[in-house]
Formats: C-alpha cells, sequence, structure tokens
C-alpha cells in the first residue's frame, strides 16, 4: 500500500518567515519524476532532518533548494529569498556541504578557505581569522601545517574542509547532505558542537542522512521522503506518534520480507 502524504506541515511559530520554504517543487528526468511537487516549510532557527531511502529524491530536493539543480516547477525561498529568480542573494544566506561535493585538488585546506573567502569578497583579515579557527576547531592544522592538499583528504577531512567553507561567509541557513558520512566519534561530537552553537545563535540547519538514531539525537523537525514525495513533517515527536523514527520510517516507507526460501543457500 502507498502511504498518503501527510498533513502535517505546521507553518512556522508566530507567522515568522521561514528559513527555507518549497512550494510546488517537482524535477523529472525523462519519463521519471524524482521530486513530486513537494511543499515544506522549515522554521528559523529550527535543527532539521530529512530522512528517506536511497533514491527517495532527498538530495535532489535539496539540490533544488540550494540552487545547484533546476526545478521542472515551483519555487525554493530562502528567508523569502526566490533562490532562481534573486540567486546571489539567496545565496548569500546559505552554506551547503552537497552530495559528491567537488573540491580544488591542488590546494590545502587553508589555501581553499582563503580562495573561498575571497571569492564571496570577504575582508582579506576576516578571512585570515577565521580560516585560522576553522582550522583549528575542525582538527586540520596539523595536515595545513604539513602542506597536504585536499586532494589527499581523507573522506572525514574532505567532509570537514566542505563544512568549513560553508560556515566561513556566516550564513543564516546551513543545508548539509549527509554531513556525518565517515566522520569519526571525536570529529562528530565537534561537527554536533558547532551546529548546535549555529543553531543556538539563531541559524538554522537541514541535514540528510540515513542513522535514524542521528536525527532522533539532533533534530526538532523530520520529514520524511519516499517516492518524490513528502509522507510526514513536523515535529519530531509528531512524527514518530509515540513510538521510534525507525519504526515510524518502516511504517510509511516499507520493508522488504524475506519468505523462509529467500537466501536459503546462505551458510550451506
Amino acid at each position: 500500500m502507498t502511504p498518503e502524504p501527510s498533513t502535517l506541515n505546521s507553518a512556522p511559530p508566530g507567522g515568522a518567515v521561514p528559513a527555507l520554504e518549497l512550494a510546488g517543487l517537482r524535477r523529472e528526468f525523462a519519463d521519471k519524476v524524482a521530486v513530486d511537487s513537494i511543499d515544506l516549510r522549515v522554521p528559523p532557527g529550527s535543527f532539521f532532518g530529512l530522512v528517506g531511502p536511497n533514491g527517495a529524491g532527498k538530495t535532489t530536493a535539496l539540490s533544488m533548494a540550494v540552487g545547484l539543480l533546476r526545478p521542472s516547477a515551483g519555487r525554493a525561498l530562502v528567508h523569502g529569498v526566490d533562490v532562481w529568480a534573486d540567486p546571489t542573494e539567496a545565496k548569500r544566506l546559505l552554506g551547503v556541504l552537497p552530495d559528491g561535493l567537488a573540491l580544488p585538488e591542488r590546494l590545502t585546506g587553508g589555501e581553499l578557505l582563503t580562495f573561498w573567502g575571497r571569492f564571496r569578497r570577504l575582508p582579506a583579515q576576516t578571512v585570515a581569522d577565521r580560516t585560522a579557527e576553522l582550522l583549528r576547531i575542525l582538527e586540520l592544522e596539523e595536515a595545513e601545517a604539513l602542506g597536504t592538499l585536499v586532494g589527499e583528504y581523507s573522506t572525514g577531512m574532505r567532509k570537514k574542509i566542505g563544512l568549513a567553507t560553508a560556515l566561513l561567509h556566516s550564513p543564516r541557513l546551513l543545508v548539509l547532505d549527509e554531513p556525518y558520512e565517515a566522520v569519526d566519534p571525536v570529529s562528530a561530537r565537534v561537527l554536533t558542537a558547532i551546529l548546535r552553537r549555529f543553531t543556538d545563535a539563531g541559524g538554522s540547519v537541514i541535514i540528510s542522512s540515513h542513522v535514524m538514531s542521528l536525527v532522533e539525537q539532533l533534530c526538532d523537525r523530520v520529514a520524511i521522503i519516499a517516492r518524490g514525495q513528502v509522507l510526514a513533517d513536523g515535529t519530531l515527536d509528531e512524527v514518530r506518534g509515540g513510538g521510534s523514527l525507525e519504526d515510524r520510517f518502516v511504517e510509511l516507507v516499507g520493508t522488504t520480507d524475506l519468505a523462509e526460501e529467500d537466501l536459503a543457500w546462505i551458510g550451506s
């Protein structure tokens, strides 16, 4: 049975302008609908989790939301600014860590941040100060001192330098696609502390993840997406309905049941 899209889609408290609003957002690839006219609102100051199975449309939706992929229909607004009508202003408000982030391979982390900051027209001293602080907090100072190039970074280190580029210009909204993937537990704690401080200061964070326990630990609001549709959206407690987020996810998305004869050859 295909679940019906949830009616949970609460307006931001106090009528505040959403940090991110998706209105009728749709994307088609030839005859395949990857994102099916979704509506979603992320209240300002929230830590928002977007979860779904592989191929659900999460990355496609986020790519359209931040201006990396043009939608077939619909709008994406960042603090009321249309991402496609006014991309310069919208991207000033955005910090993005996309899936499969491509980085200049022949620069060190410090050189990359310096280039990125100057590209965004930040004052040179501001760039230098923030670069030094980010490299220290994200434990990339040693790699910088050794002259390690970004192309030699581990997957976890690339995630961290990608987060640094997203934070450097002090945005109001962070959109992070699988930010904890391949990040060790110590670095994950540092990352969580940074994101908590960001939301405590009034910023908003959106993360996508396959790890339900992580979303439950971090997020105050969550949306479940599958087959290009939002199946549930609201506060964490509203969405999980008294159970666990994983149970609610499986209930909505479904699972593959194994018959007794399936994979009978395993262990034979």
